[in-house]
């Protein structure tokens, strides 16, 4: 992270928030902006929104690892109803908030208005890389008498024996908080993927995502913010990109133009 020292030195001028402070800032029914960024015009973006805002703190850590495996179907059924602007949409995935040592089976569905709901359940010493989806199977659903398959066989479109490890996701993110409680700000750096099927590997160092998280449109300062720097929302998954950038002979003509955007603007701003 000595490439990154310049952000970490930045985002510990911030006032920090803890984990137990974000429970009322969940914002689990939202929506959601997206935006891609060079990492060379991140400071300035922290300069401008560090007095409207908390940086999270775990530990005495603002930077947090995370590790995420995407599932998906044998045919890749969520990425490409993705690609193919189906408006109703699930993605299923296992997250590691390294950091904080918890893990979580997550399902986001997003609905035919824009809005993007998230159900998840803690699957406790599930190692994402290492262990089987078997093993996954078996751990019960928290303070309840369910299996993760049960749970997914209930809560998505999918059932647990159609779905299969696909995109191991690595990266480290900075959550902000504004300080009216109103909204959440997440800013992804370091991105790396690897195809679980084909084996291949990807990583962006310099591409930053940045997400604002919103329940309805209230107003935003980040969104400002943004302009100011002459950036614009920027549709953007990572599962889909990562999916895309490391699968041989995949449908992929959506996404293609976003790729080149984004190596564009990298070249550009390096």
């Amino acid at each position: 992270m000595s490439k990154y020292s310049n952000i970490s030195s930045l985002i510990n001028e911030f006032e920090p928030i803890s984990l137990g402070e974000m429970e009322s800032v969940k914002l689990m029914n939202r929506i959601d902006t997206k935006y891609a960024v060079p990492l060379s015009v991140l400071p300035a973006i922290l300069e401008m929104a560090k007095p409207d805002y908390f940086a999270q703190e775990i530990d005495g850590k603002r930077i947090a690892t995370y590790d995420t495996m995407y599932y998906d179907t044998d045919t890749l059924d969520m990425y490409i109803r993705h690609h193919d602007r189906q408006l109703v949409r699930q993605k299923i995935r296992v997250r590691q908030y390294v950091d904080s040592d918890l893990t979580f089976l997550e399902i986001k569905r997003k609905n035919n208005k824009g809005r993007t709901n998230k159900k998840r359940i803690v699957v406790p010493g599930f190692d994402i890389k290492a262990d089987t989806p078997s093993v996954l199977k078996h751990k019960k659903k928290e303070d309840e008498a369910l299996t993760v398959a049960q749970f997914i066989d209930l809560k998505s479109r999918y059932t647990w024996d159609t779905i299969s490890p696909h995109l191991w996701t690595k990266f480290h993110r900075i959550t902000l908080v504004n300080k009216q409680k109103t909204e959440r700000l997440t800013i992804d750096m370091d991105l790396t993927w690897e195809n679980v099927i084909s084996g291949a590997t990807k990583t962006y160092q310099d591409l930053v995502i940045v997400e604002l998280k919103r329940d309805g449109n209230v107003p935003s300062l980040m969104t400002g913010i943004m302009l100011a720097h002459r950036i614009h929302p920027f549709k953007i998954s990572k599962y889909c990109i990562g999916t895309a950038l490391t699968t041989p002979g995949l449908k992929r003509n959506r996404f293609k133009k976003k790729i080149r955007s984004i190596e564009k603007m990298l070249n550009e701003k390096i």
